[in-house]
């Protein structure tokens, strides 16, 4: 077992002998073996014991907390001490504004091409002229990337494409019921975007263990400026899989109803700060409901395992694979070992 989410509200996590013991109310509900365990994530409010702490720490799970929302709020970090020279590299590199602008170039001209690639492959499955419309209006969007050399613009360039994107996402759901008002988020607003939310917070976390795997530093970007704790580089390099792996996921689960407007809890009062689950629970307008979050999860972990051919090595590998590979790729062209960095490309896939 490499991978453990847990998602059960007020669990406590202690250790015994091998075994982590996920308990609630003092009855056990969970044993996780730590032979093989490389991610613990916690979602919502759950708590543990030193030597859980101290097991995790000694065998570098990487531990990943995230609010009952599915919003990133913390990671187990356990002390660096390799890669300093790609770090260096790293900082300097980014640190120039050529070097920055031509990479965010790459980035978003990845993402715009997958969203445009996207939009048409449903626009000719539903015989909508509204998503061809928009798949082509991101597509010449795509083109005038390279022309840009302001990073600003070309920020603006990337967030008029998600507009466009966003606009006709209702066109995507062939499910009645589903209300799309736009993208919202912290918190959203209904359960399209609390999907969307979700999965956009897995795949970052993704992209981020992928990074630290390299020895990058996730916090230092280019299209996403630095801010106090946002991974700008994390945050950077999931642009390329929004659509491919989360959208897909989200829309193929709702579309073939495996999730329902009956799988959400709904509350007219609108999320504030809360210092725990028992004042934060009657605050959340949306959420899913425990037995589908788990079922999201399971869904989402079949998903990331599906295999693929890498277009660039032509080896098999899986989604999380194929993330893992493109980091690299961004780390070789930081050191000097590629010329450019090329996203992943969706139509390259066979």
């Amino acid at each position: 077992m490499e991978r453990t989410y847990i998602l059960e509200q007020g669990a406590y996590l202690r250790k015994a002998g091998n075994h982590l013991v996920v308990t609630k109310n003092r009855e056990i509900i969970a044993e996780i073996p730590l032979e093989g365990l490389s991610q613990l994530t916690l979602v919502g409010f759950s708590s543990l014991s030193g030597a859980v702490l101290e097991v995790l720490i000694r065998h570098r799970i990487e531990t990943v907390l995230l609010s009952p929302r599915g919003q990133f709020r913390a990671r187990l970090m356990v002390d660096e001490h390799k890669h300093v020279q790609r770090r260096q590299g790293q900082y300097v590199k980014l640190s120039g504004a050529d070097f920055a602008l031509r990479t965010t170039q790459s980035i978003v001209r990845g993402k715009l091409r997958n969203t445009a690639r996207f939009l048409a492959l449903r626009g000719s499955r539903y015989g909508s002229e509204a998503l061809h419309r928009a798949a082509a209006q991101i597509k010449g969007l795509s083109a005038l990337v390279d022309r840009q050399k302001d990073m600003d613009l070309l920020r603006g360039i990337e967030g008029h494409a998600a507009n466009l994107y966003f606009e006709v996402f209702p066109l995507l759901v062939r499910v009645p019921g589903f209300e799309f008002n736009g993208r919202n988020r912290r918190p959203p607003l209904d359960p399209l975007n609390a999907l969307l939310s979700f999965v956009y917070t897995l795949l970052t976390q993704e992209v981020l263990t992928a990074i630290k795997v390299v020895g990058l530093d996730p916090y230092l970007g280019c299209l996403h400026a630095v801010d106090y704790g946002r991974p700008s580089l994390a945050c950077d390099l999931v642009e390329e899989w929004r659509t491919f792996l989360g959208d897909r996921l989200v829309l193929a689960l709702v579309n073939r109803r495996v999730i329902g407007l009956d799988d959400f809890v709904y509350r007219p009062t609108p999320c504030a700060d809360a210092v725990d689950e028992e004042e934060l629970k009657h605050r959340r307008p949306v959420e899913m409901k425990p037995k589908i979050a788990r079922a999201f999860i399971e869904a989402y972990e079949k998903w990331m395992a599906s295999r693929i051919l890498d277009p660039g090595s032509r080896e098999r590998t899986d989604y999380r694979g194929l993330i893992q590979r493109q980091v690299w790729k961004f780390c070789h062209y930081l050191v000097g070992d590629r010329d450019s960095y090329e996203p992943f490309i969706w139509s390259e896939v066979s």
